[in-house]
């Protein structure tokens, strides 16, 4: 057996199940030993029921007494009551009812994992259950046992626990051998297993150490090969040449003399950084984290007049037309006054419009341009391209990166980010950049107060809100849907606009912004929302970023418990950026403990970055980030929020293997070089690797 082998060659899988495999992208033999168990069971300590307390995880060893289904207000569930000789346990399921009473007989014998709860007794909610046919079966009792993931496709299928552990006990015990691809030295100075052990003892471990080691090795693995792409990525990029762009110029001057509020010493850090980057002749690659409110959008500008200063052109793309439609007004402010011609693209433009633009841009004509992923186009040029600045740049891809880098011969690339990321996650997803922090607010910003309220509260708010608007002021309300849903329970923003401009505003001007609106549509409400015609604004999260009213004090959010802790900081973040005190108001109508636990952070800090780490605890970086982080590898077992020390060692490895070794071409890093060709091929694209 070969780890090219196809999934199918192994007995007892066949035709049907080859395919559901398939539908999990495992096609061979060695994509099989990467179908990581999500957990392990340790049977290595065994607690009697005798011995059991409240609150702690246990394996126990029991047989099954009784079985029942009983009657629950919200529909069914089902009871077994087991017994090792010490005392009795109930085990409970109130999901997935009718599959699970099929699983189970009187008198067999189950190995059993979960928290225990007092209720009348010991008891176990969803416990993880293994039925054990004997203490001599091989492959389910013993010491470690692995629980794989399943979905409701392998189950009906025939494709259990037992199955899963008896494919993978055939695979190890008949793999001709798995080549290890790490140099020696590396293994050795990082403390790693090699990688025949990793994968037999991912799967079955003779105790707890051996199962740390393994997984050790194989986080580290995944590690490393993200890290080394971010290595050859920053090499290539060092070995070109971009314009020095060393004059600050007259523009900058006059801009920066004129503004009406003092910059921060974090914004001046930050200029001088992007600065001293751009005077040396090879293309900068930063990253500037701000908070919400920090002044990103001035940074951008002054750096923008210093480029133009400078006798290149700067193309700044935001991730929709209503940031785009922000920032060009901010940007032709400040370049009005020193006769900068700018110009905005986006892609719902009258062709006459779009034609102007297009020939001021390859004549040089327009120095600088905002706007989406119109800028990409085909028939976009540029005569002297030297700048681009690509604004929440993780909601573009790679691909859509590189294609405005092409616009231009090795231009200097700034990105800008409002989500602030832990400097272990930046590391990881942005390696291959410099980063730059904005890390504190402008002077005399009012702090935003927070209070998350219940839905009988509801009157007492609107009141608030109409006190707001009588002293000249204006309000947000946001929901997380444009349309209802018979799958979640969520009052939609058409909806809440009628009742809020009906009901409860009848003698106030109440606009509605959603994604569904035509861009025409979007700018007009915007800018009659910015003209104070219109007094509160419905809107879905299309406000997250790009509408910045100073006179907007209040931001309500509907169904806050809907939301990722980082998406409620940016929505807040719409309010208080003038000189009167603002209010964030979350509304929950989600009674959960944890809802409230997790809300209540957002009244205890208007911090981003103390946010963003606890986010991160709860969600995940998958979810913090979001889908449009595909151009990322899809981690199999490593974790980038609990991987510090690791993720420390992994890149250190990299970048010491990539200096030395540019093209990975030495004897010892071949059969690396082989396998991140293989197996990363599609990250490649801004990788030389002759």
């Amino acid at each position: 057996m070969n780890l090219n082998d196809p999934i199918s060659s192994i007995k007892g899988v066949g035709r049907l199940r080859a395919k559901i495999f398939n539908d999990l992208e495992i096609f061979s033999i060695e994509d099989m030993l990467y179908y990581f168990p999500r957990r392990h069971l340790d049977r290595t300590v065994v607690t009697p029921i005798g011995d059991l307390k409240k609150g702690e995880r246990y394996t126990i060893v029991a047989d099954v007494q009784t079985l029942r289904e009983r009657p629950t207000r919200n529909g069914k569930m089902f009871q077994i009551i087991v017994s090792d000789g010490t005392g009795i346990l109930t085990l409970n399921w109130f999901n997935g009812v009718r599959y699970i009473k099929n699983l189970f007989k009187i008198k067999e014998k189950l190995a059993i994992n979960g928290k225990v709860e007092w209720y009348k007794g010991f008891s176990i909610t969803h416990p993880e259950c293994e039925k054990l046919q004997s203490d001599e079966d091989p492959i389910s009792s013993g010491k470690i046992i692995p629980i794989y993931p399943l979905n409701q496709e392998m189950k009906s299928a025939g494709i259990d626990q037992r199955r899963l552990r008896s494919i993978m006990k055939n695979i190890l015990g008949n793999i001709s051998s798995i080549s290890e691809r790490m140099p020696r030295n590396t293994l050795n100075k990082n403390g790693l297993i090699n990688l025949e052990k990793a994968l037999s003892d991912i799967h079955f471990s003779k105790n707890l150490e051996d199962l740390d080691s393994a997984v050790r090795r194989l986080k580290f693995d995944e590690h490393f090969f993200l890290q080394l792409l971010l290595a050859l990525r920053k090499k290539s990029l060092e070995s070109k040449t971009s314009k020095r762009l060393i004059d600050v110029g007259p523009y900058f001057r006059t801009i920066s003399e004129d503004l009406e509020f003092e910059l921060t010493k974090a914004q001046k850090n930050v200029i001088q950084d992007v600065h001293l980057d751009m005077k040396k002749g090879l293309p900068m690659n930063r990253l500037i984290q701000g908070d919400v409110g920090s002044g990103k959008t001035i940074v951008a500008i002054l750096i923008s007049v210093i480029a133009a200063g400078n006798n290149v052109q700067i193309a700044v793309m935001a991730p929709t037309e209503i940031l785009a439609s922000q920032h060009y007004r901010s940007f032709k402010k400040h370049l009005d006054k020193v006769k900068i011609p700018c110009a905005i693209l986006i892609g719902k433009m009258k062709k006459s419009e779009r034609i102007k633009i297009i020939d001021g841009l390859s004549t040089g004509k327009i120095s600088i341009v905002v706007g989406t992923h119109a800028l990409i186009q085909d028939d976009i040029s540029f005569k002297n391209l030297g700048l681009i600045i690509i604004d929440e740049q993780h909601r573009f891809g790679v691909k859509q990166r590189s294609a405005l880098l092409n616009k231009g011969s090795h231009p200097h690339a700034l990105a800008m980010t409002a989500t602030p990321i832990p400097r272990t996650l930046a590391i990881t997803y942005n390696g291959d950049m410099d980063i730059s922090v904005i890390d504190e607010l402008p002077l005399n910003r009012i702090p935003i107060v927070t209070k998350i309220v219940e839905p009988s509260r509801m009157n007492r708010v609107y009141k608030f809100i109409r006190d707001e608007v009588s002293l000249g002021r204006q309000c947000m309300v946001v929901y997380p849907l444009i349309e209802e849903s018979e799958k979640i329970d969520l009052s939609a923003a058409k909806s809440a606009y009628e009742d809020l401009s009906k009901i409860h505003f009848p003698n106030l001007k109440v606009g509605l912004l959603h994604g569904k609106m035509k861009a025409e549509e979007k700018n007009m409400i915007i800018k009659n929302f910015e003209g104070n015609t219109i007094n509160i604004l419905v809107s879905t999260t299309v406000i997250e970023v790009g509408v910045d009213i100073p006179n907007a004090t209040v931001m309500l959010i509907e169904h806050s418990e809907r939301f990722g802790l980082t998406q409620l900081h940016q929505l807040r973040g719409r309010v208080g950026r003038g000189a009167k005190k603002s209010y964030c108001i979350l509304v929950r109508r989600n009674f959960s403990e944890s809802s409230r636990n997790r809300l209540s952070i957002m009244e205890t800090t208007n911090d981003g970055f103390t946010i963003a780490d606890e986010d991160l605890k709860i969600r995940g970086p998958g979810e913090f980030f979001g889908t449009r982080q595909s151009g990322f590898f899809k981690f199999k077992i490593a974790n980038m929020v609990t991987d510090g020390k690791l993720i420390r060692r992994a890149r250190k490895e990299a970048f010491s293997i990539v200096k030395n070794d540019p093209n990975l071409s030495s004897l010892e890093n071949f059969k690396i070089k082989n396998h991140f060709i293989s197996n990363y091929k599609q990250y490649l694209e801004d990788v030389n690797l002759s």
